[in-house]
């Protein structure tokens, strides 16, 4: 096992073995166990009582943070010309088509998300292989193919992020920025909670939430008390 460094272990000792907290306790306690020079993410991990490998307990979403990411999010949209002024304005880092899926079909995916209409899934589509694994395929669940190109690109920008149940019935997601204050990640990571609790598959049974745990880049996860989120 490797040796913890001792920025590690300072961490590791502010947390205090076996105890749940508070999402508002958390929020605090993952800032001050944050030791990176960068402006870590913080994340949060929520293990579902759920079969992921049956089509009625899939779980998936998207959720519109409240204070957003903290984080740039290069938005490339896969449009006609009428559209493109609209997707410009709208705060799109690259609009166009052609030349767009070309370069993609060479392995270019330097974005977070794409966005396209429904018309023009017939030539993304041919796209499944390169951008399926990466999570890159556009998917009208998560509001990415749609006819409001500006109103997609503006909500993306503002903090709207999707989210997927892992083959392990775990939803991660980054909820913010370690400079964000408490209050700011506590309100995040609600709204993403509260999303889940209204997403939960009506097949699911026992326990919907089994545990949830708040963590930055490189920091040890923090357990937290779920029912705190309803305080």
């Amino acid at each position: 096992m490797a040796k913890l460094t001792k920025k590690q272990k300072q961490a590791t000792e502010k947390i205090e073995t076996g105890k749940a907290y508070t999402i508002a306790e958390a929020a605090q306690l993952v800032k001050e166990i944050t030791f990176t020079k960068f402006d870590a993410s913080v994340d949060l991990d929520v293990r579902l009582g759920i079969d992921p490998r049956k089509a009625n307990q899939m779980v998936r979403g998207v959720v519109s943070l409240p204070h957003g990411t903290g984080k740039e999010t290069k938005v490339l949209v896969l449009c006609t010309p009428d559209k493109e002024e609209e997707a410009k304005a709208a705060g799109a880092d690259y609009v166009g088509l052609d030349e767009y899926i070309d370069k993609i079909k060479g392995g270019w995916t330097d974005v977070d998300v794409i966005i396209t209409m429904p018309q023009i899934m017939g030539k993304v589509g041919a796209l499944g292989r390169v951008l399926g694994p990466r999570g890159l395929m556009p998917n009208p669940k998560s509001g990415t193919v749609t006819a409001e190109i500006g109103n997609a690109v503006k909500e993306v920008k503002q903090g709207k992020i999707d989210f997927k149940v892992d083959r392990f019935g775990i939803v991660h997601a980054s909820i913010g920025k370690v400079s964000f204050d408490a209050v700011k990640i506590r309100e995040n990571a609600k709204e993403l909670y509260d999303t889940l609790i209204k997403l939960k598959p009506s097949a699911a049974k026992g326990t919907y939430v089994r545990s949830v745990y708040l963590s930055s880049t490189m920091s040890p996860g923090i357990h937290i008390d779920a029912r705190s989120f309803d305080e």
